[in-house]
């Protein structure tokens, strides 16, 4: 069965940077850039009159800015994933981030399989956090600012989305990836998906270790360990 490609709105004010990233994205099954925008203004038109599945932004864009666009955004269009792809990676500049309701955030310049793989992984309700930037979200979230409690907080377990857990709780029932997509009826590459993110957040290589951990460090809600 096939599935109707993601489509994407790209917000990117430099055009050459902007013409490369579509020409990349559109090399790969399953996406499709439906719109372009190189300031915050036309993006919000843009969010107004088109069908999409994700929002890929540039944060440092002219006029409104990327932090006020995203915010825009996400009011006008609550459900609907944004991709924040900058080449800053400040302490402040990642809360702002985290604030106003980005989904995920990728570093300029990063391989393009790592953003494509962050693309497919946000639209489908995943979080995605660039590695350069795990230690400051954490650092974004951390209340306690002394310096054990920074070192406790590094060693925190990362926060899963709901599906992320429900997913969890298949593979600890021992689920395969197709039995899983039919049990959430979701595509197969959907749950490829999020295992991969999910496996990139705990640090682990495979589906097994991720389970022990999810357990051991109780990441799955209890509801859903006793619904599967």
């Amino acid at each position: 069965m096939a599935f109707p490609p993601l489509k994407i709105l790209l917000v990117e004010d430099d055009e050459l940077f902007r013409l490369g990233l579509r020409v990349r994205l559109e090399q790969e099954s399953g996406l499709e850039i439906v719109a372009e925008a190189e300031d915050g203004e036309t993006a919000i038109e843009l969010v107004k009159c088109h069908v999409l599945n994700i929002v890929v932004l540039d944060i440092g864009l002219p006029g409104l800015g990327g932090i006020e666009a995203c915010r825009q955004i996400r009011k006008l269009a609550l459900n609907l994933p944004i991709l924040v792809l900058t080449s800053h990676t400040q302490k402040a500049l990642i809360n702002r981030i985290i604030e106003v309701g980005a989904q995920g955030y990728c570093v300029k310049g990063a391989p393009s399989h790592s953003l494509i793989l962050a693309i497919r992984s946000v639209a489908v309700g995943a979080s995605w956090w660039d590695s350069a930037a795990t230690t400051e979200i954490r650092a974004a979230f951390e209340n306690n600012s002394g310096t054990t409690a920074a070192r406790d907080s590094e060693k925190m377990p990362p926060v899963l989305t709901r599906r992320e857990q429900e997913i969890l709780a298949l593979i600890t029932d021992g689920k395969t990836n197709q039995e899983i997509a039919q049990i959430l009826y979701i595509a197969p590459g959907t749950v490829r998906v999020h295992v991969h993110a999910i496996l990139q957040k705990l640090d682990v290589r495979d589906r097994t270790q991720a389970a022990i951990i999810a357990i051991q460090n109780k990441l799955i809600a209890r509801d859903l360990l006793s619904e599967h």
